[in-house]
Parts: C-alpha cells; sequence; structure tokens
C-alpha cells in the first residue's frame, strides 16, 4: 500500500551548500586519490575550517556592539593595541597574520574595549587585502563612535610571500589608516606611533 506520508528533505540554507565536494575534486585535480586513508575526512574538514576562516562575511558590527556605547566625559586617547589576527589573502587564498593596533579620541562616548577585537576579526575572517583590512576598521570604529579621530596600524607577514613567490621568510608589511585628528594633528599622530612603538615583549 502507497504510504501518503509525506516526504520532508532537509536542505542545507541557501549559501550554505557543502564544499566538501568542490574540495574533494580540488584534490582528484592535483593528482591525489581523496578516498585514500588520510584524506577521507579532508574534504570536510577543509570545508568547515574554511567557512570559519571567511565567516566574517556575516558579521553584523551592531550586533557585535551590541549597545556597549558610554556616554562619558574622556578625551584622551584610548588604545588597544597587539590586537592578533588571522585572515586570508585574497589573491591566492593563502594566509596572512600579524597585529592591529586601534586608537581613537573619544568625542563624548566610548565603546567598550572587548568590541575592538572583535571588530577587527569581524573584518579578518574574510577574503582580505591588508590595505582594505586596515581601512575597514579605521572607518567602522569612526562611524560606530563618532570620534574626534581614528588611527590604525597593522602589521602583518603573508605566507604569499614566504612560501611561494619572493619566498622571502622575514619580510612583513605595515599599513595605517588615520581619520580626523590622527590625520590632521601631527602630536596625536606622533604619540600614537609612540605608544605603539613601546616594547611589549612579544619580539615582533
Amino acid at each position: 500500500m502507497k504510504s501518503n506520508k509525506a516526504v520532508v528533505k532537509v536542505m542545507p540554507p541557501k549559501g550554505e551548500e557543502s564544499l566538501a565536494p568542490l574540495v574533494k575534486e580540488m584534490l582528484v585535480q592535483l593528482g591525489e586519490d581523496p578516498d585514500r586513508e588520510g584524506l577521507v575526512r579532508t574534504p570536510t574538514r577543509v570545508g568547515q575550517a574554511l567557512r570559519f576562516l571567511t565567516s566574517g562575511y556575516k558579521a553584523d558590527i551592531r550586533k557585535i556592539v551590541n549597545g556597549a556605547l558610554y556616554e562619558v566625559k574622556y578625551d584622551e586617547m584610548v588604545v588597544v593595541k597587539d590586537i592578533e589576527f588571522f585572515s586570508m589573502c585574497e589573491h591566492h587564498m593563502l594566509p596572512f597574520y600579524g597585529k592591529i593596533h586601534v586608537a581613537y579620541l573619544p568625542k563624548n562616548k566610548v565603546v567598550g574595549l572587548s568590541k575592538i577585537p572583535r571588530i577587527v576579526d569581524a573584518f579578518a575572517r574574510r577574503l582580505q587585502i591588508q590595505e582594505r583590512l586596515t581601512q575597514q576598521v579605521a572607518q567602522t570604529i569612526q562611524e560606530i563612535i563618532d570620534p574626534v579621530g581614528v588611527g590604525v596600524i597593522c602589521e602583518a607577514r603573508h605566507f604569499c610571500m614566504m612560501m611561494r613567490g619572493v619566498e622571502k621568510q622575514h619580510s612583513g608589511a605595515m599599513t595605517s589608516a588615520m581619520l580626523g585628528a590622527f590625520r590632521t594633528r601631527k602630536d596625536t599622530r606622533d604619540e600614537f606611533l609612540s605608544l605603539v612603538n613601546k616594547s611589549n615583549g612579544t619580539g615582533w
């Protein structure tokens, strides 16, 4: 007797299709056997890793900040330095990593300090270039807090330089974005640079 029970097929959310078949095909194209013991679960692992490493595309800055803005009479520089980040170069999809230093001069409100590293992660966890990442962090801080000025410095090392191409193991790149007072006032900019350049014992 034919059943009238409806068949419910659970489909992944739009845009969340598994990347595993694509990774498996890539392994074949590279000359590997995706069915050998060491690679059987690799397509799934790589797909999950890529979802995590690009999770910044889904980040909602408003939810990240979550109302953590506070009215305060404070007109000295706020600095959060040595924010570690890991990202992926959009040209070769190889990692680049480093530290970002963020400073701002409040006008009449400040943001919870833990929110700044979260904002960095929101933009780092995308296919990126270092210059854009630096600018996006600065512009977002400017839009959220509306301070007198924002300064961002990014120091990074790129695997696309270290593992391929010029193969320079110890080369690093520095980028900066200076908005408002950090661009127009040399003393403000110099104070920020001085604070960032103080030895932190990390050996960077």
